[in-house]
């Protein structure tokens, strides 16, 4: 599934044209920022090191929307750094001619770009040995329409992957495609999801091996979360994960060994659930995928449970709110934890998982970083899912803490949403601390870089109905700023080892771009506001930004051009969930549109229109 809270106080069908209508996107001006010093720089004696296998030496491509398998999105290039990154220009740019949300990374293999848009998920291939990198080849998908009216969160495509000479993507109604990359050819394609329940497919494929790996949007339309792989060959499903029922469609079997308790037993998938709930529980897999090459395991994470009303659905509705490891070749589950048991606010467990080896106690131990929606970011033991630190990176009322023994979250009574009772100032929000948009961390500096939203919300628990294909929330929301300045966004350098903020940027909007830092000590990261940044690695300090047409929620990359230049690329075009109120025309008034994120960006209209342009920079 993917982020976007429907209200449910009108009927099914007025929250249906609401969610249709809620997203679009793109443009300008500038926004608020500051940087704080927060913390002391990270000891280097103890700072984190690579997953050798999942992050090999680069060859300046960016075959995958997160460079590598350790989802670190960390260049090794440095022609740009700290000191020359003043100097950027545009080199060139590309119309997609498409005006939604634009989340997708570009993709640069073999001296060509691949380009995916939003709905109706155009594929272009661009010629990067040429001037101005003109359009190799198009390929149109041609996506049923109905689609739109599913899409939960606007009609966003977070990305395409390059393997074996051919691009892998997924469409809006649910299909897998692998296009040859020489010709713009099909090669296969294979309809996995089904727009009549509410299934579709935003994110973006990982390929391992020789399989494709996808999971299902949906869970605000009560559709029951999988992870699927398909013959890189032939694209013919190879297996299949559910996120909730028995076990036997869970994948669970005898090498399943979680390391808590409270996840251990026999069909938790359903026995956690009220009856026969599980078969419409959410769980969607819409988010980011990891894999450890020396283990043969994959990391990814569960949506959330549908209803978002918590009442209707007593139990820790396993296993949505969590993650999974599960062996590559075979999907039989390993691990599993959950981040938010009977998750209460729509905070999900979609996002990326960076794996590094980090000494802790004196004992290096191999672990997987995420900084999770609920307001976290926790270490884990890759290997066994233990909880080795959780520490809030923002504002956090919701629960009091993880308990580490246990690896419980401690749920605050106070802020759990009632049905008919209005509950101020729960923070974060439902998008959470942070949301699909990926961090970025450089072995350098040892710092993760996490860009995220400011916000709290008020929620009210109302009765959802299930119907196939209609929206299946129960929830009334408004958002709002949780500081008194007003900010909305935050863009933060994380110690993973002490577990604390080193530098802090304020920005006026949510930071929904995902980040890229490179071996030059700089990061690169985009504003709903249309600005392009470049802020120094270690301090924080803007080096560098530009205003682009649109406000930008894209994933930048960056990347050795065949003329041995680097160059850095974002696709600027907004909308998605916090951009609902342009890329949707959304009537500001209403502040329980787009799930109650129109509450939190009413003045954004002020500062974009909808777009869609990929910008490309590089030095004189």
């Amino acid at each position: 599934m993917q982020r976007l809270r429907v209200v449910a106080t009108f009927s099914s069908y007025r929250i249906l044209l609401n969610i249709v209508l809620v997203f679009i996107l793109p443009v300008t001006l500038s926004c608020t920022r500051k940087t704080e010093q927060v913390g002391a720089g990270p000891q280097k004696t103890t700072q984190p090191t690579g997953a050798p296998q999942a992050a090999p030496p680069d060859d300046g491509q960016w075959t995958m929307p997160a460079k590598d398998y350790a989802s670190w999105r960390y260049s090794s290039l440095d022609q740009i750094n700290s000191e020359n990154a003043k100097n950027l220009r545009l080199a060139w740019t590309f119309s997609t001619g498409v005006l939604r949300g634009h989340e997708a990374a570009p993709v640069v293999a073999d001296n060509t770009m691949y380009v995916i848009t939003p709905f109706p998920n155009i594929l272009y291939a661009l010629d990067l040995t040429k001037d101005g990198a003109p359009v190799k080849w198009k390929f149109d998908p041609d996506p049923a329409a109905s689609s739109q009216g599913v899409a939960c969160c606007d009609f966003v495509n977070r990305g395409v992957s390059f393997s074996q000479g051919k691009v892998f993507m997924n469409t809006l109604d649910g299909q897998t495609i692998a296009v040859d990359a020489g010709t713009g050819k099909e090669v296969w394609r294979n309809k996995l999801a089904d727009i009549n329940k509410g299934e579709s497919i935003t994110m973006a494929p990982l390929v391992v091996k020789d399989k494709v790996l996808v999971g299902n949007s949906g869970g605000e339309f009560g559709v029951r979360g999988w992870l699927t792989a398909l013959d890189a060959a032939s694209g013919k499903i190879v297996w299949k994960a559910w996120s909730t029922g028995p076990d036997a469609d869970v994948l669970i079997g005898a090498n399943f060994k979680p390391f808590y308790s409270q996840d251990q037993g026999k069909d938790l998938g359903v026995t956690s659930w009220p009856q026969g709930a599980w078969q419409y529980g959410g769980g969607t897999v819409w988010g980011w995928i990891s894999y450890d090459p020396e283990t043969n395991l994959i990391f990814y994470g569960t949506g959330n449970p549908g209803p978002w009303n918590p009442e209707q659905r007593p139990g820790d509705n396993k296993w949505t709110a969590g993650i999974f490891a599960r062996d590559a070749d075979t999907g039989q589950a390993r691990w599993f934890y959950q981040w938010s048991p009977h998750d209460l606010h729509d905070y999900d467990g979609i996002n990326e998982q960076l794996l590094m080896d980090m000494s802790i106690n004196g004992q290096t131990r191999k672990v997987l970083v995420r900084p999770e929606r609920n307001g976290y970011v926790y270490v884990l033991d890759r290997n066994t899912g233990e909880v080795l630190s959780a520490n809030p990176f923002v504002e956090v009322n919701s629960s009091s803490g993880v308990d580490i023994k246990t690896g419980k979250l401690i749920y605050n009574p106070e802020k759990e949403p009632k049905v008919g009772q209005v509950i101020r100032r729960i923070c974060p929000a439902s998008p959470g601390a942070k949301d699909w948009q990926p961090s970025a961390f450089s072995p350098r500096t040892g710092l993760l870089y996490i860009p995220h939203q400011n916000l709290c919300m008020d929620s009210e628990g109302v009765e959802a109905n299930y119907i196939a294909g209609t929206p299946y929330v129960g929830m009334n929301v408004k958002m709002y700023s949780a500081s008194d300045d007003g900010h909305r966004g935050e863009f933060d350098a994380w110690d993973p080892v002490q577990g604390k903020k080193v530098w802090s940027i304020k920005e006026f909007f949510p930071v929904w771009s995902g980040a890229v830092v490179t071996a030059g000590d700089v990061v690169f990261y985009g504003t709903m506001d249309g600005w392009f940044k470049a802020v120094n690695a270690r301090t924080g300090d803007t080096i560098w930004q530009y205003k682009v047409g649109s406000g930008i929620i894209g994933q930048p990359i960056t990347y050795r051009g065949p003329d041995g230049k680097q160059y850095v690329a974002i696709l600027a075009g907004v909308g998605g969930w916090a951009g609902a109120i342009v890329a949707g025309d959304l009537d500001a008034r209403d502040g329980t549109g787009a799930l109650g994120f129109v509450n939190a960006m009413t003045d954004l209209p002020q500062y974009t229109t909808k777009g869609g342009m990929l910008y490309v920079f590089a030095l004189p």
